[in-house]
């Protein structure tokens, strides 16, 4: 019989699999060929759902600033634009808490704003 020289090696990556399989269920996490499957497959998810997690937030600030903005009669792609010209170098993350957390800063910063495209 053949001896096995590569045993430590292969023992090694096998349990890095399975220690990343933790809290999975069933054979998920007791299979040797279904936790390998199932933490390759995981491991796709979060690598693509970080790229996403950017797009989503970046859509719920856009979506907190139109419904801000709307109180003060501008619509988002209105305000954004009046930003520029404003000069107001506030990225829409800040924009967002900051209507949410002072909305009154906020009412001045779309003063600003209304003025420059009133102009």
């Amino acid at each position: 019989m053949a001896r096995i020289k590569r045993a430590v090696h292969a023992r090694k990556k096998k349990n890095s699999y399975f220690k990343a399989a933790k809290g999975f269920t069933g054979g998920r996490k007791r299979l040797w060929r279904t936790v390998r499957n199932a933490v390759d497959r995981a491991r796709q998810y979060a690598y693509r759902d970080r790229k996403v997690r950017k797009r989503d937030f970046r859509r719920l600030w856009i979506t907190r600033l139109n419904a801000a903005v709307r109180q003060h009669d501008m619509s988002y792609s209105q305000f954004i634009h009046g930003a520029k010209l404003a000069g107001i170098e506030l990225d829409r993350k800040v924009l967002s808490s900051l209507s949410i957390e002072s909305p009154e800063a906020f009412g001045e910063i779309c003063k600003q704003v209304k003025a420059k495209l009133a102009a």
